[in-house]
């Protein structure tokens, strides 16, 4: 059986997934209601394809710094919930290297700590550039 994923044949995300990949592929059906899209044309593509989706409902970006980087700076991105486990990994990535969040017009406005993860969620600010 080919591979298809770290999640098996039955992902957790039961709605259509857009994969930002520079190798442009078919779709990939997945049980559960997952279809995996691969879009060559960059986050805005992605987004675009992932809001018509959802049909009004909210959009989701998962991925790695870079790809989070990238909404972040374009604006795209309302509020940014962060899941940080107790895990020494190495240097890793930074997630917001090069990203001053406050001028951005972010706030932290919820944390949630418990054994195993510290939740902590930021929100855009509305502007009041009037």
């Amino acid at each position: 059986m080919k591979w298809k994923g770290w999640s098996g044949d039955t992902p957790p995300y039961h709605v259509p997934t857009f994969i930002l990949t520079h190798h442009a592929r078919s779709p990939i059906q997945m049980e559960g209601g997952t279809t995996f899209y691969f879009v060559t044309g960059g986050i805005w593509d992605a987004l675009d394809r992932a809001r018509a989706a959802a049909n009004g409902m909210d959009v989701r970006i998962g991925g790695g710094p870079n790809t989070i980087q990238q909404y972040l700076h374009a604006g795209l991105v309302d509020e940014l919930h962060i899941a940080v486990s107790p895990l020494l990994l190495g240097g890793g990535e930074r997630l917001f290297e090069g990203i001053d969040m406050r001028a951005l017009g972010y706030a932290c406005v919820q944390v949630v700590a418990s054994e195993k993860a510290t939740h902590v969620v930021l929100r855009r600010q509305a502007r009041n550039d009037a």
